[in-house]
């Protein structure tokens, strides 16, 4: 599954792990994507959205 949010384009962040030496490796920060059944252009089609836009109300839910 692609980690971006379709509706407000929210992706993956890469960053270092530092430890307590100061060493440096590379990770990621991933957002948290839900595959949802959501009502688009007035039909149901299945959209990839983070959950800070299912929360905040940007996506009309198809139950």
């Amino acid at each position: 599954m692609a980690h971006v949010c379709e509706i407000c384009n929210k992706g993956e962040l890469a960053g270092n792990n530092v430890s307590h030496s100061h060493l440096k490796t590379k990770r990621s920060w991933k957002p948290n994507i839900q595959r949802v059944r959501a009502i688009v252009d007035g039909e149901v089609k299945r959209i990839n959205v983070c959950t800070r836009c299912l929360r905040s109300g940007k996506v009309e839910r198809a139950l």
